[in-house]
C-alpha cells in the first residue's frame, strides 16, 4: 500500500510516497483502510523532529476509514464498521493501516468520514480543554488563538453554545471574518500590536478566565498577561516554537495564575474516557453545535504541499488527506492557495 514517509527530519521535501507492506492485524488489532486522514500541526512536529521519533517515520495521528480485517482477541468490532481513531503513535499518512482497537471509535450515522477524520484529532482536543481541563461556563470571557484553524474554530463554536463570550486571535481580515461566523464576539488581529491591553480594554480592565494558545514562543507572555487573576493559561501547541522558560513568581505576580500544558492522550487514556469524549463529541455535531468546516482537502501524495501550506497559514478550518484508493469519479481534491 502506499504510504508517506520521511527519512530524515527537515521541510515538507522529506516528506515521500512510498509502498509499505504492513501485514496482517496483530492481537488487539484491527485494519483499517482509510478514507480520510486528518491534518495536523503536531504531523509538522513530527516531521521536523520537534517531537523525536523514529525514522523512516510516517505522520498522522487521526483518520477515518473501513475495517477490513481484525486480529486475535478483537471483541465489538466487525469488518466493515466505519470507524476513526485518534493515536499517539504517528503512522496515519497511508492508504491502510493497522490500529489498536483501544483507540477505534464507530462513526455514528450522520457523520461523514471526512468530518471524523477532521474531528477526531482536533475536535476531541476541544472537548478536553472546554469540558475537562477548564470547564467553561455561561458568563466565562474567553480568549481563543487561531480562532479560524482547526481547532480554534471548533472551541469557538463549542464555547459559544456554552454561553462563553469568546475573544478570538487570528492573523489576516479573511480568517477574521470567519472567526466572528464560527461565533468570536470580537476579533483581534496578531502581529498588530500588543494582545494583552486590548483584551483588557474589552474586559473593562477585568482579563480573562482562560486563554487557549496554540501558538506558543510569540504569543505565550502575551498570552499570561491577558488573564484575571485566578486565571489559566493552556499551552497546547507551538505553531511559532515552543513557548520560553516561566519562573514561578511570573504567575503569582500577574495575580497567581494557572498553567497547565495538556495533551490529548492524557486524556483519553482510558477506554471509558475515550467513549464518553467521542459520545459528547459526535453528539455536539449530530445536534448543530459543531459544523465541521473541511477548507481543503488534498491528494494524500500531495502531503508536502499540504504541509507548506499549512505552515504558511494559507489553510483555514480543518483539511484533509485523501488517499487515491478513496477516491471517487465525483471526489473533489483541492488545495488552499
Amino acid at each position: 500500500m502506499k504510504c508517506i514517509r520521511f527519512h530524515e527530519h527537515g521541510g515538507p521535501e522529506v516528506l515521500r510516497v512510498e509502498d509499505l507492506d504492513i501485514g496482517k492485524p496483530g492481537a488487539g488489532e484491527a485494519q483499517i483502510r482509510h478514507t480520510a486522514i486528518g491534518l495536523n500541526y503536531i504531523d509538522v512536529y513530527d516531521r521536523t523532529g520537534l517531537y523525536p521519533g523514529e525514522l523512516p517515520g510516517v505522520p498522522g495521528r487521526e483518520a477515518a476509514g473501513v475495517v477490513t480485517a481484525l486480529g486475535r482477541n478483537v471483541r465489538g468490532f466487525r469488518v466493515g464498521d466505519r470507524v476513526a481513531y485518534a493515536h499517539s503513535v504517528p503512522g496515519a499518512y497511508c492508504e491502510v493501516r493497522n490500529v489498536p482497537v483501544a483507540r477505534l471509535v464507530k462513526i455514528p450515522k450522520g457523520v461523514a468520514d471526512e468530518q471524523a477524520a477532521a474531528l477526531m484529532l482536533k475536535g476531541l482536543t476541544a472537548q478536553f480543554l472546554l469540558r475537562r481541563t477548564h470547564r467553561v461556563r455561561r458568563g466565562d470571557t474567553i480568549v481563543v488563538h487561531a480562532a479560524a484553524g482547526g481547532v480554534g474554530s471548533l472551541l469557538t463554536q463549542w464555547a459559544k453554545s456554552l454561553g462563553a463570550r469568546v475573544i478570538g486571535v487570528v492573523g489576516s481580515e479573511a480568517k477574521a471574518e470567519l472567526a466572528r461566523k464560527h461565533g468570536c464576539r470580537q476579533v483581534l488581529l496578531s502581529g498588530r500590536g500588543p494582545l494583552a491591553p486590548e483584551v483588557r480594554r474589552l474586559t473593562r480592565g477585568e482579563g480573562v478566565a482562560v486563554v487557549y494558545d496554540s501558538v506558543g514562543r510569540d504569543t505565550f507572555m502575551d498570552s499570561l498577561d491577558c488573564l484575571r487573576p485566578l486565571g489559566l493559561m493552556v499551552s497546547y501547541g507551538n505553531a511559532s516554537g515552543p513557548p520560553p522558560a516561566v519562573n514561578p513568581l511570573e504567575l503569582s505576580r500577574r495575580g497567581s495564575l494557572f498553567l497547565t500544558r495538556p495533551t490529548l492522550f492524557n486524556y483519553i487514556g482510558r477506554r471509558e474516557e475515550l467513549d464518553a469524549a467521542a459520545r459528547e463529541l459526535f453528539a455536539a455535531v449530530k445536534q448543530g453545535v459543531l459544523r465541521v468546516g473541511i477548507g481543503q482537502r488534498y491528494a494524500l501524495a500531495d502531503a508536502a504541499r499540504a504541509h507548506r501550506d499549512l505552515e504558511a497559514r494559507r489553510t483555514t478550518g480543518s483539511t484533509v488527506l485523501i488517499p487515491e484508493s478513496a477516491r471517487g469519479a465525483s471526489t473533489p481534491v483541492w488545495h488552499a492557495r
